[in-house]
């Protein structure tokens, strides 16, 4: 797919087979990058533009935000056939993991079957807005562009899900086998017959019962919330169906959440453009003489390349694929070496700007520039301690970095060699802090620096690389996104069942000791760590959780901390740790034996 679009054509290609594997990453490519130049161009004109033109135009300077917001909405959406093409979903594959070969299969159709209800369901009731929203002469404040032409990405995107799906079910199918898949189809409509019969169950009954019904079968995190929410309309009637299409775009449509794809593709820039494998040499010629050198170069690499991505896995891919083999071949462990990248790469989420915090802000209706600010000195600490095991472990077992002569020419050398990636935290903490600019506007400035830094300066983003960046950068962020946007759909039927108020009520009920109630929340996150992607928890657990600290007086800032900091921990803890999956795919170790090293 990503050849094709880079330009790499093979001899008679059917063009309409290549439309088929790149029509929408075609928008992908074009709507991130436009995103990146209309945020960037808007703090541009605010700063340079305005300076020599006293009476600019203020249209001029919202016009880029707004369009910008919407693409953003566009390609979220449009990356999810994509996933779904590609099966790369946010799920809970614990129990998939241990079934046999045959019932892996079988679960798979249901899979399909429950995203065909889902994204049917959004496109059906997304064509009944838009048809509403043309009877209305509503358009956009600044652009005036009418709201059904907005809301039309519901039934394409979502039509274009169905197509995809029905796609992997016919491959699915095929080895499945008739028989299997006529047994999962049967399971899936067993499954349906307690909202069809609207069987006389809580509402609350309905609404989580489906939900972890759904994750047990595999189905993604995103769907089985959407899902669960439309079951549960449909059997006890809530709210009306309708509410799904309205707050699918609705949710999303916020300037605060773009801040998000910006992040992710800075980091995917900083690392196919060089910058992280300079940062690492720069730590490298400071730290490499000492024992365990090598390993506090790479937790202080991994502190560096996190406050330009914010995201944990991305760390721990751009710095592992530099820092393992060269641990390795200085004669470390090469378990210690890859748990080390795990471990250190968790603090990625930690150290500002951080994707958890984000989403976390959002969901708490906190700050999240105080909330940045009050995750450095826990990421820090995190660090600290990572650095005294690192060389108390390499001094016992006689690990030290390459023995060659380090002189101050060399050690500057290496830093001016590094002086752009050092200048990305600078930009984004300086331009919040400073007042400059917003969150998403740092990202955003972030992101095109990269990509000059990239394409101009180092050249090592060309169009084989940085297509491929694109792509993956908005389908990583369309999965928090959408997910997202589904839990609004299920936080509003918990609002009108007033399910967080019970359950706060009950934990209190239990104790109104404010520390024991930090434990145990401390505990319940800890344990969902292991198996739930720590974004997915924040949006489930939120709505949860905050009535009951609200209540005891605890910070929401100081909560958001501890909850991503424990959260944190589930990337380096089986089943589900992340950081661990993409560290074992750099160095080609066993899940379980990474995690030993990394349990200390």
């Amino acid at each position: 797919m990503t050849e094709a679009l880079a330009g790499k054509k093979s001899g008679g290609k059917n063009p309409l087979r290549w439309l088929n594997d790149n029509f929408e990453s075609i928008f992908l490519v074009t709507g991130l990058l436009g995103m990146i130049l209309l945020i960037t161009w808007q703090v541009a004109y605010r700063y340079i533009i305005t300076k020599f033109t006293p009476g600019a135009s203020t249209m001029v300077a919202a016009a880029p935000e707004e369009l910008a917001r919407y693409l953003f909405v566009w390609i979220s959406y449009l990356a999810v056939p994509v996933a779904v093409k590609t099966r790369d979903l946010i799920r809970v594959d614990i129990v998939y993991d241990m079934l046999p070969k045959r019932l892996q299969n079988m679960s798979w159709v249901i899979v399909d079957a429950a995203m065909l209800i889902w994204a049917g369901v959004i496109t059906y009731e997304g064509i009944i807005h838009v048809s509403k929203l043309m009877g209305f002469a509503s358009a956009t404040p600044v652009l005036k562009i009418p709201f059904w032409i907005l809301y039309l990405i519901l039934p394409i995107a979502f039509g274009l899900c169905i197509v995809r799906t029905l796609q992997d079910l016919a491959k699915q199918v095929k080895e499945t086998g008739t028989v299997d898949t006529l047994l999962a189809i049967a399971l899936a409509v067993v499954l349906c017959l307690p909202f069809i019969f609207k069987l006389p169950i809580a509402t609350a009954v309905y609404l989580f019962g489906y939900f972890a019904i759904l994750l047990v079968l595999g189905v993604p995190i995103a769907m089985s919330l959407g899902i669960a929410a439309m079951f549960t309309i449909w059997a006890a009637n809530p709210i009306d169906i309708s509410y799904t299409a309205q707050v699918s775009f609705a949710a999303i449509d916020k300037a605060s959440i773009m801040a998000i794809p910006f992040f992710v593709a800075s980091g995917n820039f900083m690392g196919e453009g060089g910058l992280s494998r300079r940062l690492f040499h720069m730590c490298d010629e400071f730290l490499g003489n000492a024992f365990g050198g090598l390993a506090i170069a790479t937790v202080v690499t991994c502190v560096l390349f996190g406050a330009m991505s914010g995201s944990g896995p991305a760390t721990v891919a751009a710095i592992g694929a530099l820092c393992i083999p060269a641990m390795v071949d200085r004669g470390y462990d090469k378990k210690f070496a890859t748990a080390v990248v795990a471990c250190a790469g968790a603090i990625g989420v930690l150290i500002p700007p951080s994707n958890p915090f984000v989403v976390y802000a959002i969901s708490a209706n906190v700050s999240v520039g105080k909330l940045f600010m009050a995750g450095i000195v826990p990421g820090l600490l995190v660090a600290a301690v990572l650095i005294f095991y690192s060389y108390f472990e390499a001094k016992k077992h006689g690990w030290r970095g390459e023995n060659r002569v380090r002189t101050a020419k060399t050690k500057m050398t290496a830093v001016w060699d590094a002086k752009w990636a050092l200048l990305v935290p600078v930009i984004i903490l300086g331009g919040i802090y400073g007042g400059f600019m917003t969150p998403t506007e740092a990202a955003a400035v972030a992101s095109f620096y990269g990509l000059f830094i990239g394409i101009f300066v180092h050249k090592e983003l060309t169009k084989e690389n940085l297509i491929p960046c694109l792509i993956s950068s908005a389908c990583t962020s369309s999965m928090i996104i959408v997910l997202m946007a589904m839990a609004q759909i299920f936080g509003s039927i918990m609002s009108i069942e007033r399910i967080p108020t019970m359950v706060a009520e009950f934990i209190l009920s239990l104790t109104t000791n404010k520390i024991l109630v930090l434990i145990l929340i401390n505990v319940l996150l800890l344990i969902v760590g292991t198996f739930m992607e720590a974004l997915a928890a924040i949006i489930i657990l939120v709505p949860l959780l905050l009535p009951i600290i609200t209540q005891l007086g605890v910070d929401p800032l100081h909560f958001g901390v501890i909850m991503v900091l424990n959260l944190a921990i589930g990337f380096i803890t089986p089943p589900v740790g992340v950081n661990l999956f993409v560290a074992c795919g750099i160095s080609k170790l066993k899940l379980f034996d990474v995690a030993k090293a990394a349990l200390p």
